[in-house]
């Protein structure tokens, strides 16, 4: 499974999940997934279904962190710019 290069999404999740002070088990228990599930997301073995995903957007946005993440994770040329 190739993830594109600017997008880190094992990285983005290890960071939220450390951000909110939460165990990779307290963590799977918010989103309905098991441990070995985000082990396995940390680690880029797999990654988040759609739906995690969302689960894992909302948990961005209640941190306030959701810009400077973006920023470091998403490439310049794949952000919206809003008008």
């Amino acid at each position: 499974m190739k993830l594109g290069k600017p997008l880190k999404i094992s990285n983005l999740i290890r960071e939220l999940r450390q951000q909110l002070d939460l165990s990779q088990e307290k963590f799977a228990a918010k989103l309905g997934v098991s441990l070995r599930t985000v082990n396995r997301w940390e680690n880029g073995s797999t990654v988040p279904s759609q739906m995690a995903l969302k689960l894992i957007e909302e948990m961005l946005e209640k941190t306030g962190e959701t810009k400077r993440l973006v920023n470091e994770y998403l490439p310049k040329s794949e952000q919206r710019e809003d008008s």
